[in-house]
């Protein structure tokens, strides 16, 4: 079983984790730790422990995602910067609210999807959408929630369908979610809902289809009993009947959906459309 993850891309297994803990401490990491299966120091674990328990003092529904999800829905063990916390739009102010008079310091980043909670040099993301606004956190993600515990708390993830569809749209130069994607098929893809997530990633479907694409090639042994044939069959015969299509006559780049620094570049210099605003 793959285990503890010490930088992004350097894996361990569970076994080894008390030797690489020592040599961790022989390093000068005096106070890293494991919680549950989530590596990270002391200091953190104390910070992340104390917001979860305020969040759920706040009696606002909130969910884990990001890294801590995929750990609770695969059980790889891997190390956590930082903390992803999910919440619907309507509650970030009064969640902020709350956090500002215990004495954390609070910031809205980006008031069309993140906030942030600091203490020390420590941090947690409060999302309540995506950056390109798609993945918009509703009550449908606290209904289809998976339950796990953090610490002593039992708490909501994200649900392994809202996690891909989310990750669908990181595919940055300094960050490519695929492989946790990938990780996610592995360990639950028999278990999806996979007609919910085509529903997600209907509108933008070359997403899902690049990704079963790239989990055959990664796992040529699996693909064949994780991923529905009807779903493969159905992303083909699209794929194929674009071709029966003339080109659209907006010359659109969608690239910014996934990556809205590198397609810069289409939008000032090769004129094309991210977004279109005119009435028909």
């Amino acid at each position: 079983m793959v285990g503890i993850s010490l930088c992004a891309n350097t894996y361990w297994p569970p076994n080894l984790w008390p030797f690489v803990l020592v040599s961790l401490k022989q390093l000068g990491y005096e106070k890293m730790r494991l919680l549950d299966k989530y590596t990270m120091d002391d200091e953190a674990a104390f910070f992340y422990s104390e917001a979860v328990q305020l969040l759920d003092k706040s009696e606002k529904p909130f969910l884990l995602g990001g890294g801590m999800a995929v750990v609770n829905h695969t059980g790889m063990e891997r190390c956590s910067k930082d903390l992803d916390i999910f919440i619907k739009p309507s509650d970030y102010m009064s969640i902020l609210q709350l956090f500002s008079e215990n004495g954390f310091e609070v910031q809205v980043y980006d008031v069309r999807w993140l906030a942030k909670i600091f203490r020390g040099g420590y941090y947690i993301d409060l999302i309540f959408s995506s950056v390109n606004n798609i993945c918009r956190v509703d009550d449908s993600w606290f209904t289809r929630a998976a339950k796990g515990k953090f610490g002593d708390e039992e708490v909501l993830f994200l649900s392994a369908e809202d996690l891909i569809w989310c990750k669908s749209y990181i595919w940055n130069r300094e960050r490519f979610d695929g492989a946790d994607i990938n990780h996610l098929l592995l360990s639950v893809g028999e278990q999806l809902d996979w007609k919910y997530l085509l529903e997600r990633l209907d509108p933008h479907w070359h997403l899902l289809l690049a990704e079963i694409l790239l989990f055959q090639f990664v796992y040529p042994n699996d693909y064949r009993r994780i991923i529905p044939q009807w779903l493969f069959d159905e992303l083909m015969i699209r794929a194929n009947q674009q071709y029966q299509l003339p080109a659209p006559l907006q010359k659109v780049c969608r690239g910014p959906l996934i990556d809205n620094t590198q397609y810069s570049i289409d939008i000032k210099q090769l004129d094309y459309k991210s977004c279109t605003i005119m009435t028909i």
